[in-house]
């Protein structure tokens, strides 16, 4: 990269800091229990809306993978999911009825908590609905992940998000609350996916699945990025650029590739598509405050309205970490 190149993205990380310090104003303080937090505690940021029946299954499988406290943004629910959040005792809560567009989707609000808490900290950013898998993740807590990239002097972490759905209709099974949701969601893609490399973040971006292969067959490069680094040692100097998709600095960003190997990554399983996932996306398209004039959703509805189901002869059933890994979804790299 040249100078001038590198001096621009060193601007734009100053600039998208310094949005973030001015849309800290958009948050009002629910629940505030960071004096908790320890010098050594994982610490895991999301937003969410009328989320209420995925929260409690979310936060018990997070806390038994080791996360010491949550940092949740509330965007204006009225489900009930505020009211729970306030009653859960790891759970730092804050509120907005602002534009969850105007915030990029999330991005602002999130990059002012982890400058103000996160610093020094490992963080795990994830949406309610994802779930990671890491190498060896059935025998190993977090813990033992973010210690051996510590050793390894590696700051950042990669998971490639993988589409979950059920086999027959997204609709036919309902989910409960508290339930695993890949008890019902329990089928992937198992390839059918492009990867090309971003040069001035130095990414990779992927995208493919049952998402391109159902809602953009004919526009498979207007289909969702898969790619993201949802596990960063953080430092108040960071911010995330594009939801968990890439971050400046850059280097961050290069969590694939390394001489003489690949290096350790995981996957995200994405438990979208459960039965609740048609009102959903109806009332996302609605407020219209997602990426590109919410095409993804007008996707979702023009798509699913005759034949909500994503299963085909090629779904793979899901097993395990070791599975997505000799399948090449995942690598455990020199993580022995």
């Amino acid at each position: 990269m040249g100078i001038i190149q590198s001096y621009r993205l060193r601007l734009q990380r100053k600039r998208w800091r310094i949005r973030a310090f001015r849309k800290r104003r958009e948050l009002k303080r629910v629940v505030d229990r960071t004096s908790q937090i320890r010098d050594d505690d994982i610490l895991l940021f999301s937003t969410q809306r009328n989320e209420r029946i995925r929260l409690p299954y979310f936060l018990e499988y997070y806390r038994d993978m080791g996360v010491g406290h949550f940092f949740i943004v509330d965007n204006d629910s009225d489900d009930g999911s505020h009211s729970y959040l306030i009653d859960q005792p790891d759970v730092s809560l804050w509120s907005s009825q602002a534009s969850y567009r105007r915030s990029r989707f999330g991005v602002d609000w999130l990059n002012w908590l982890q400058m103000k808490y996160a610093h020094g900290h490992w963080t795990l950013t994830v949406d309610p609905d994802e779930f990671l898998v890491y190498p060896f993740c059935d025998t190993r807590p977090l813990r033992a992940l973010t210690d051996w990239l510590d050793a390894s002097s590696i700051k950042s972490f990669s998971a490639m998000l993988l589409d979950m759905y059920p086999k027959g209709r997204i609709d036919e099974q309902p989910y409960r609350a508290g339930q695993n949701p890949m008890e019902i969601a329990s089928w992937f893609d198992s390839g059918n996916y492009t990867i090309s490399r971003n040069h001035k973040f130095t990414n990779l971006w992927i995208q493919g699945g049952p998402r391109a292969r159902v809602f953009f067959p004919d526009t498979p490069e207007k289909a969702p990025a898969l790619n993201k680094v949802p596990l960063v040692k953080w430092d108040k100097r960071y911010a995330y650029v594009s939801s968990t998709h890439m971050l400046l600095p850059r280097g961050l960003n290069q969590v694939y590739d390394e001489w003489g190997g690949e290096k350790a990554s995981g996957v995200l399983l994405h438990a979208k598509f459960l039965d609740t996932f048609g009102a959903k996306a109806a009332e996302e398209l609605e407020r219209n405050q997602h990426y590109a004039a919410s095409v993804e959703y007008k996707a979702y509805a023009e798509r699913l309205k005759d034949d909500p189901q994503l299963w085909c002869k090629w779904s793979e059933r899901y097993i395990n970490w070791r599975q997505l890994e000799i399948l090449g979804l995942m690598s455990k790299g020199n993580w022995a």
